[in-house]
């Protein structure tokens, strides 16, 4: 997987955000920066990751996916993905509260998170 966002400008808008920086640009990378690590720890093209509209990957073994909407999508927004991606919320909790919408096979992201 080729990263887009440079490891200390993705590192950068993390820690930005924790400390309430919550503007589009710091969302947009930290966002962007998480999903990358995602599909670089879990590489795979079974599961698709959706935070809209700031980025989306494929990741997971198993069916590769490659046209039209995949068999196997876990959507949620920007502040809940980085709660999750950070530890600051639990996978269980954020699909309860019905924070995360995951369908399909292999959606259950709690073993690779967090991932800061």
């Amino acid at each position: 997987m080729v990263r887009r966002t440079p490891a200390a400008a993705g590192r950068a808008a993390l820690a930005a955000w924790a400390e309430g920086d919550a503007t589009r640009q710091t969302l947009a990378t930290a966002v962007r920066f998480t999903l990358e690590e995602l599909a670089a720890r879990a590489p795979g093209r079974s599961v698709e990751v959706r935070v809209p509209p700031l980025g989306a990957v494929q990741c997971i073994e198993g069916t590769t996916h490659r046209r039209g909407t995949p068999p196997a999508v876990v959507e949620t927004d920007a502040q809940t993905w980085l709660e999750l991606a950070t530890g600051a919320l639990a996978w269980p909790d954020a699909v309860a509260a019905g924070r995360v919408q995951a369908s399909g096979e292999r959606t259950d992201l709690a073993p690779l998170l967090p991932l800061a």
